[in-house]
């Protein structure tokens, strides 16, 4: 069962405050921690090596189980996971501020993971039943896609006030009334959007025997089998990935890891051909506007995950800028991206279309690396050298990320909208994770080269930077190459009689007119239909109108 947007207006604003404070939680704690890690390295005891997991815990928790919550959302309730998720995260956030071992800490560092992947997974899809008419749906996506990009930039400064005014664990503490508030607006803004299958009337539910199974249980939906090999193959995928730091890419142990990973991943999609209710059903990549928008997605987070922290390290050991000041010097790349994601994206989408709005984008993105690629090695001026980049950098995601949400999220039903949004934030974080890697050993080992050949300190970082900016730079031209391709919208259909020379590649489908959940003639869509239909009578929403029909508010690709 869908959010139904009945709740115009202020509700529905105020459900999508609700679902962008929970996001914008989970994004800030990514990037505080952080900051903090001299202080707890130094205060826990932890070694060189053993520090890298009090993140790589939650890394690996949080993109492990992306895909396995969101479709978890459409079986059973994504309220549900969204509640048990934001209740789970301050829980594990009171852990950390309280843990005075590293062993607490890291154990509690992959509760928050496990957490905000069930916040995550489902807070996209349920902003997309909130939204179902494309014009809506295109502000929310730049209010949500704003909130992810800020909370980044945010994390930095809030991390390097808290730490030197306070102590580390406030990083921590500062979660507590912010989840607990989400936690129970979330109750009362967001309606009960659990399947019929799930919510039982008092009277069977009185009148059944507990050892009788419940009625259309949807516990028959649940591919444990596959479940656990995506959970597995995600985690060990992600855990070799953040190893490559100590081990190098082409040790054996980590081609044995990649190995071990890529048959559990094979064995999984195996398991969802013969699955009788697969976790991920494979026809949801039947789209091309679906399958393409978390290719391009997963390039351009695999460059631009480069920009804050190389950008980041370059400030810092160069530079020689504290934390608080990196915070303050990378505050106006949020600046931008909220004017473009709030102000302009919404309208340049409906005018121009997602593509023709992703491509330049993508392409201005790459030229803010190219720009931080000459930034001199000593005596770097900041309004010169380092804010025009930071400014372009704000334009191109700004613009960019709102576009390929609403791409990716164009064939959302009610009854797939937490996979599509779980399998979205998988691409972001797997791409994210490896891309990160990549840039960093590249940059490692360019410095290494210059020092061995006389360099000075700072001439060699700067080096290997360069070179970072120029590869993520390099994947950003990649993704706009790949979008050109696989985001071309189709060619004109006749028989739908379309204003706009053909359909939109889903951009402009109500969930009545996408078929990824289940095929034309299966039950399941059969059911959703009738059920469509009788909303309708209810909500006058004049469903029965042909499904092509132009209506003016259509998101154009």
């Amino acid at each position: 069962m869908p959010l139904r947007p009945h709740a115009a207006g202020s509700s529905r604003g105020a459900a999508l405050a609700v679902l962008s404070t929970g996001t914008l939680m989970i994004i800030l704690d990514g990037t505080i921690v952080n900051v903090a890690l001299p202080s707890i390295r130094r205060d826990l005891g932890f070694s060189e090596s053993s520090l890298a997991w009090v993140v790589n815990a939650y890394l690996i928790a949080f993109a492990g189980l992306l895909l396995l919550a969101g479709r978890l959302g459409d079986l059973f309730g994504r309220r549900r996971i969204l509640v048990t998720g934001l209740a789970a995260f301050t829980v594990a956030s009171l852990l950390c501020g309280f843990a005075d071992s590293a062993g607490l800490l890291i154990t509690a560092r992959f509760v928050q993971g496990a957490a905000g992947a069930m916040v995550s997974a489902v807070s996209l899809g349920m902003v997309i039943a909130l939204y179902p008419d494309a014009r809506g749906r295109a502000r929310a996506m730049g209010v949500y896609s704003f909130v992810q990009s800020a909370g980044g930039v945010l994390g930095l400064l809030v991390g390097g006030i808290l730490t030197q005014a306070l102590n580390w664990h406030w990083i921590f503490f500062v979660n507590l009334p912010i989840g607990s508030a989400a936690a129970l607006l979330s109750l009362r803004l967001l309606p009960d959007d659990r399947p019929a299958a799930v919510r039982e009337p008092r009277e069977s539910r009185e009148s059944r025997k507990p050892s009788e199974p419940r009625a259309g249980s949807a516990r028959s939906g649940v591919d444990a089998p596959g479940a656990a090999l995506v959970t597995a193959a995600l985690m060990l995928g992600v855990y070799t990935i953040v190893g490559t730091t100590d081990r190098g890419w082409t040790s054996p142990a980590t081609a044995g890891l990649a190995a071990l990973s890529a048959l559990l991943l094979a064995g999984f999609l195996i398991r969802q051909t013969k699955a009788a209710e697969p976790l991920m059903p494979l026809r949801i990549f039947r789209s091309r506007i679906v399958s393409g928008a978390n290719v391009v997605l997963a390039l351009m987070v695999a460059g631009g995950f480069g920009f804050q922290f190389m950008t980041s390290l370059y400030l810092q050991q160069v530079l020689g800028y504290d934390p608080v000041r990196i915070g303050l010097a990378l505050v106006p790349t949020g600046a931008m991206i909220g004017v473009m994601s709030l102000l302009l994206s919404a309208r340049l989408g409906a005018r121009f279309g997602q593509r023709a709005v992703l491509l330049p984008s993508l392409l201005l993105f790459a030229g803010g690396f190219l720009i931080l690629a000459k930034a001199p090695s000593a005596h770097a001026s900041y309004p010169a050298d380092i804010l025009p980049a930071i400014l372009v950098f704000g334009v191109g995601f700004g613009l960019a990320m709102p576009s390929l949400m609403t791409l990716g999220m164009s064939e959302a039903t009610p009854s797939d909208s937490g996979l599509l949004s779980g399998v979205f934030n998988t691409a972001q974080q797997i791409g994210g994770a490896l891309g990160l890697s990549v840039l960093a050993a590249l940059a490692a080992a360019r410095t290494d080269r210059k020092l061995d050949a006389g360099h000075s300190v700072p001439a060699a970082l700067t080096s290997g930077y360069h070179l970072a900016f120029v590869v993520a730079a390099d994947l950003l031209v990649l993704g706009a190459a790949v979008a050109a391709v696989l985001l071309r919208p189709p060619a004109p259909d006749g028989s739908k009689g379309s204003t706009h020379g053909g359909t939109q590649d889903g951009a402009d489908r109500t969930p009545e007119d996408n078929s990824l959940s289940a095929p034309a003639s299966s039950p399941a869509r059969n059911r959703s239909q009738d059920r469509d239909q009788g909303q309708g009578q209810d909500q006058g929403q004049g469903q029965d109108r042909p499904a092509a029909a132009p209506t003016g508010r259509t998101a154009r690709v």
